[in-house]
């Protein structure tokens, strides 16, 4: 762990220090984003190795987010016992033994087990990082902060593009074998290894959360956490207000902190719950795990269905830092729903496009001038999304919840979003296959969830913009 002490004389806080840590922390989130994405380049490759039908495929790719619901279960409630710092270091363990696991399967079931293990650390990832940055940060910089965790999301999605494509052409396919003979399919998996490792190394580098240290009776490693991100005064005046709004409940967090009465959630979780599955519903990951599929669904070949996908990643880097120049000075209430209304807007053209498609010398296209409308919606689509709903909601998740039950709030929330993502992703092979389905029904249903959001927003979201996180309430 990072010395601190010797900073304690400091009047003034170090923000380079924040961000350096903030920055370590959200490698989580670029392996969550490459972990995520890296799939996308390799469903062909599963296919035909694994002999697998649409059912199968589907879980082949979806397989992870179930192990990706139960770590980040599993991470909120530990790291309230073991440490924000702790959970991180166990999914950047996970991270290297699934990419190596994922590139050596042999079979469906073994692939299926080495992406639930990354799954797990996903998961984890996916929730600490936002709780750690949220709780290191200070207020008036914290959504920027945490913003940075979408932004390391996207890039790693990005690079995961990019890396899928650049094997691909120098394969000439990804079921062509590449290096040492193995297939390129496999070298796509394990280019995760290099970051992955740095992820772990530079997790023992970093102090633990000071919030977390209170929480334990730490007091001094808090107060020196703190005095190197704040100033000395302010981090004693600090541990005062964290040690405060915890007494109230006169008992350290627990996972049943949670309900109000009874078996009730508090009406808090309920709106974090609502901000996870919201995110999900709107049909993004499809973009993400199916880019290829889904354009070659409509005529593009392999080739350029990769390349689309990099430049869908390019301009979802863009439009996450539009967002974070803008979610501390507008909130992050209005961010949501012009988000949800350009979601609404683009899946509904997306929907009249896809609906176009025609059969022609066996081949599927889309005719005239639809291709492009459907590929300026898409991207348009992945903007929206990547200025509002992609990073705010880890934001929002990160500092919605009062200190006493934020470990567990995450857990909760965080286990539906992993639960939606899973079922988006697994019925969308089959949504593709059905006749009666097709690929314009699927983004329909996107569609509408996308416009159910925006009045969700309205009625349930809270604004926390420039808020204390010992100002939260339940």
């Amino acid at each position: 762990m990072t010395d601190t002490t010797s900073m304690s004389g400091k009047s003034e806080g170090d923000f380079a220090f924040v961000i350096l840590i903030s920055c370590v922390a959200t490698i989580g989130g670029f392996l969550f984003g490459f972990d995520s994405g890296v799939i996308n380049g390799t469903v062909d490759g599963l296919r035909v190795a694994f002999h697998s039908e649409e059912i199968g495929t589907g879980l082949n790719v979806a397989s992870m987010l179930l192990g990706c619901a139960v770590g980040a279960a599993l991470a909120g409630r530990l790291s309230d016992l073991f440490g924000r710092r702790t959970m991180m270091i166990a999914a950047a363990c996970f991270f290297i033994v699934s990419a190596w696991g994922s590139g050596v399967a042999g079979s469906s079931p073994e692939f299926i087990v080495y992406r639930v293990i990354g799954g797990l650390a996903v998961g984890a990832a996916s929730v600490m990082s936002p709780a750690y940055i949220s709780e290191i940060a200070p207020a008036k910089y914290r959504g920027r902060l945490s913003s940075i965790q979408q932004v390391a999301i996207i890039s790693g999605l990005f690079i995961a593009f990019l890396s899928n494509y650049l094997i691909a052409g120098a394969a000439g396919s990804s079921l062509n074998e590449w290096l040492f003979g193995f297939e390129a399919w496999r070298w796509m998996f394990w280019i995760e290894l290099l970051p992955a490792t740095f992820f772990l190394v530079a997790l023992l580098f970093i102090p633990e959360s000071p919030r977390f240290l209170v929480v334990k009776g730490s007091m001094a490693k808090a107060e020196s956490v703190l005095a190197r991100i704040s100033g000395n005064r302010r981090a004693q005046e600090k541990v005062g207000e964290i040690e405060h709004s915890l007494a109230a409940d006169h008992h350290k967090p627990k996972l049943s902190d949670v309900l109000a009465k009874g078996t009730v959630l508090r009406p808090i979780v309920w709106i974090g719950i609502g901000l996870a599955t919201f995110q999900q519903l709107v049909g993004i990951n499809v973009v993400f795990y199916y880019g290829a599929v889904l354009w070659q669904a409509v005529g593009f070949s392999e080739g350029d269905a990769l390349l689309i996908n990099v430049i869908s990643g390019a301009v979802s880097i863009i439009a996450v830092i539009i967002a974070l120049a803008l979610i501390d000075r507008i909130g992050r209430k209005p961010l949501l729903f012009v988000g949800s209304i350009g979601m609404a807007v683009t899946l509904a053209i997306l929907v009249f496009c896809f609906s176009q498609a025609r059969v022609v010398d066996e081949h599927v296209i889309l005719p005239g001038s639809i291709g492009l409308i459907a590929l300026l919606a898409a991207n348009a689509y992945v903007a929206f999304f990547n200025g509002s709903w992609g990073p705010v909601m880890w934001v929002s998740l990160g500092e919605m919840f009062p200190n006493q039950i934020r470990g567990s709030g995450l857990a909760v929330a965080g286990f539906f979003q992993w639960i939606a993502n899973f079922l988006i992703t697994w019925t969308f092979p089959m949504m593709l296959g059905s006749a009666a389905i097709g690929l314009a029904g699927a983004y329909g249903i996107y569609a509408v969830f996308a416009f159910i959001s925006i009045f969700f927003v309205v009625w349930a979201v809270r604004e926390t913009k420039g808020k204390e996180l010992e100002e939260m309430l339940n």
